[in-house]
C-alpha cells in the first residue's frame, strides 16, 4: 500500500503532540491505582468509563476459568478471579474499508517491593524532566495510554478508523497470560496487533516463553542443640536451587539451536524469586518452599520443560541422604506459556516500519528480549501478526520505575499513523 499523504501525517503527529499534556495527565491517573495482582479493578472501572465516554461499545468481564483451562495457551491458578476484570471497548466503522487491529495492553502491576527504597511512593506519580516515574508507568500504562491517546489524536482531526478496532485493557499479564487468552476465548479477532510494552523504541522479533513453579521440601524438626539429629529444609531447598542452576546452564547451552536467541550470553534465566521456611529460629526447620521462574525457547513446550525440571530436582535430591527418601513436592502456580517468534516481512510489520519512520526519522529496529509477552496470544493461536513495540523505559520491576515521554509521545504518534495506514479514516 502507498504512503500516507505526507501533510496528514505531519497533522497527525501535529494533534498527538496537541494532545500530550492530557495524555500525560491520563497517564498519571492511571499509576495513582495500586492495580497489583487482585486489585485491578478499580483502575479496570477508570479505563471502561474512559473509553464509554469516548464512544467506544464496553465489553467489561471477570475471568472465567472455565472458559479457558483447556485452552492450550492456558496457564494454571491458584488464586481468586473475582476482581480479575478484562475490559474492552469496540469502535465499528459506519462502512468497513481497512483493516482490523487490535489494541492491547494490560493493566496489572507487579508488587513495589519495600516502600522506604522508593525515591517517592511508587502510587504517586512524579515527573522530573522527560522522565515520569511510577510502578506501572511504564510496564505498561503509558501503553495504554498511547493506545487510547492515538485514536484521540485522530478523532481530533475529524477522524476515526474506517475499520473495527478494540481496545483491549488485560489483567494477568505478569503471571499467567491468562487475561488476552481470555480475549481471545471471548472471541476477539483482528487482522493485526499492537502492543506498545516498554521495548526501547524497538520491536519484538522474538520471545521466550516462561514457566512458574513452586518447590515444597520436608525436614526433620529438631533443637538446635540437637540440629544432626534433624533435616534441615532450608539448606536442602538451597542444595535444589543450585541443581537448577545446572539445568539453566544446559538449556543456555541450547542455544545454538534457536537463530534469534544464539548472540545472546544467557537467553535462559532461572528466577528464584520468592523463599520461605521454617517456624522458629531455634529449631531445625521442618519446612521449606520456593517459588521459581523459567525463560524458555519458542518451539519449547512448557509441559516437555516441567518434565525437565522435576527430572532435574529428581536427580538432585536422590544425592541427598535426606532428600532421597523425603522428595520435594513441585506444583504449577502461573505461567505455562510458549514463547514465540514474529516471522518478518507482514504487512502490519512494513506498516509499522513506515509510521515509525515518520514519527522518529529513522528506520524501526527488532530485536530479542527474554521477558514474557502476552504476544504469544495473537501469534500462536490467532495467526495474526502482534507488533510488540513501546516507550523507553528503566528500572520496570524494580525501585523507581520510569517511562520517557519524549518517546512515549513519539510511540503514540507511531501508533496513530500505523491506525490511519492499516485501518484507514473516515470522517468522524
Amino acid at each position: 500500500m502507498p504512503a500516507l499523504d505526507p501533510t496528514l501525517s505531519r497533522d497527525i503527529l501535529s494533534a498527538v503532540d496537541d494532545g500530550f499534556a492530557e495524555q500525560v495527565s491520563f497517564l498519571e491517573d492511571l499509576v495513582r491505582f495500586p492495580s497489583v495482582r487482585g486489585q485491578e479493578h478499580t483502575a479496570q472501572d477508570f479505563m471502561h468509563d474512559a473509553l464509554a465516554a469516548r464512544g467506544y461499545a464496553m465489553d467489561r468481564w471477570t475471568i472465567d476459568v472455565e472458559s479457558i483451562r483447556h485452552h492450550p495457551g492456558f496457564s494454571p491458578v491458584t488464586v481468586d478471579y473475582s476482581h480479575a476484570l478484562n475490559v474492552v471497548g469496540s469502535h465499528r466503522p459506519r462502512e468497513t474499508a481497512g483493516r482490523s487491529l487490535i489494541l492491547n495492553g494490560h493493566m496489572d502491576v507487579v508488587p513495589t517491593g519495600p516502600v522506604d527504597m522508593w525515591a517517592s511512593p511508587p502510587f504517586d506519580p512524579r515527573r522530573d524532566g522527560d522522565w515520569l516515574y511510577g510502578r506501572g508507568a511504564g510496564d505498561m500504562k503509558a501503553g495504554l495510554s498511547a493506545n487510547v491517546f492515538a485514536v484521540d489524536a485522530l478523532r481530533r482531526l475529524g477522524y476515526r478508523p474506517a475499520a473495527p478496532l478494540y481496545q483491549q485493557s488485560v489483567v494477568e499479564e505478569e503471571c499467567t497470560g491468562n487475561g488476552a487468552l481470555a480475549c481471545l476465548a471471548r472471541g476477539y479477532r483482528a487482522d493485526a496487533a499492537i502492543i506498545p510494552e516498554p521495548e526501547d523504541d524497538k520491536l519484538v522479533r522474538a520471545n521466550v516463553g516462561v514457566i512458574w513453579f513452586q518447590v515444597t521440601v520436608r525436614g526433620t524438626p529438631a533443637h538446635v542443640r540437637e540440629a544432626g539429629q534433624g533435616a534441615n529444609a532450608i539448606e536442602a531447598a538451597f542444595r535444589l536451587i543450585q541443581g537448577l542452576r545446572g539445568l539453566e546452564a544446559d538449556w543456555n547451552a541450547r542455544k545454538g539451536d534457536h537463530p534469534h536467541f544464539d548472540h545472546l550470553d544467557a537467553p535462559i534465566t532461572f528466577n528464584p524469586g520468592k523463599i520461605a521456611g521454617g517456624d522458629w529460629a531455634s529449631s531445625v526447620p521442618a519446612w521449606c518452599t520456593f517459588d521459581g521462574r523459567f525463560g524458555l525457547y519458542p518451539g519449547v513446550s512448557p509441559r516437555d520443560a516441567a518434565r525437565e525440571i522435576e527430572e532435574c530436582l529428581r536427580r538432585t535430591a536422590a544425592a541427598d541422604p535426606f532428600m532421597a527418601n523425603q522428595p520435594p513436592e513441585v506444583t504449577y502456580n502461573g505461567f505455562m506459556a510458549e514463547g514465540y517468534v514474529l516471522e518478518e516481512g507482514s504487512e502490519a510489520e512494513r506498516t509499522l516500519g513506515r509510521a515509525h519512520a515518520s514519527a522518529y526519522g529513522q528506520s524501526l529496529e527488532a530485536f530479542t528480549t527474554t521477558s514474557y509477552l502476552d504476544g504469544r496470544v495473537f501469534v500462536l493461536y490467532q495467526d495474526t501478526p502482534c507488533l510488540v513495540y513501546g516507550p523507553r523505559a528503566e528500572a520496570i520491576h524494580a525501585f523507581d520505575e520510569r517511562v520517557s515521554l519524549a518517546s512515549l509521545r513519539r510511540v503514540t504518534g507511531t501508533i496513530a499513523l500505523f491506525i490511519a495506514d492499516w485501518c484507514g479514516l473516515e470522517r468522524a
